[in-house]
């Protein structure tokens, strides 16, 4: 899974930045047809958000080949739990151009990313490995790895000491209270470490 943070807070999007986003939601079916050979459902959201976003550029934002037009009122039924229906106001032959450009679109995105991954082949590899080491990547890793530079070495986790007055898992230690005084002789029974006290001027 692909975590993107925003680095600041943004209310508009420019067009480039939203081809820039359909290009990244492409990158994982293009990595699985170029290192996999065949294609899986793990794309399958990816996909719908990709859709949903071209869509909205061609029908609310008016960033396609059809001109700066919106299609498809929005009404909220508010008696209904604020539900939105999409009241359709085009022509059978707006839909189909519509749905045409969402196509041309999209496919865009996935010619650019599968276009980036190609000639940067080696450093996805070397990404891929990395993440079978270590199992997480921040941002600054993957920018080394870009770069191509190692990757410092990963801090090991100092074993965590036992707690107090935990018993020893050896049964040749023996406990500090069953020791023999050093003024006194021990010698084991059947039940057990017996103690007996010697005399002081012995």
């Amino acid at each position: 899974m692909t975590m993107q943070l925003p680095t600041d807070d943004k209310h508009s999007y420019s067009k480039e930045h939203l081809e820039a986003m359909l290009a990244v939601l492409m990158g994982g079916r293009t990595a699985e047809e170029l290192f996999l050979g065949y294609i899986t459902t793990g794309a399958g959201n990816d996909i719908e958000r990709a859709t949903d976003i071209a869509r909205n550029m061609v029908c609310e934002w008016g960033m396609s080949e059809l001109g700066p037009l919106a299609f498809g009122k929005k009404e909220e039924a508010i008696f209904l739990g604020r539900e939105i229906a999409q009241h359709r106001d085009f022509s059978e032959d707006t839909a189909v151009q519509i749905d045409k450009e969402v196509k041309r679109i999209v496919s865009h995105a996935y010619d650019s990313a599968k276009k980036l991954l190609e000639s940067n082949r080696e450093t996805l590899e070397s990404i891929a490995k990395a993440l079978l080491e270590r199992e997480v990547l921040d941002a600054n890793e993957v920018r080394l790895l870009m770069e191509g530079k190692d990757l410092p070495e990963k801090p090991r986790t100092p074993p965590t000491p036992p707690p107090q007055g935990a018993t020893s898992a050896d049964p040749k230690v023996v406990r500090p209270e069953l020791r023999p005084r050093p003024d006194s002789h021990a010698r084991f029974t059947g039940k057990g470490l017996v103690a007996n006290r010697l005399p002081l001027n012995c």
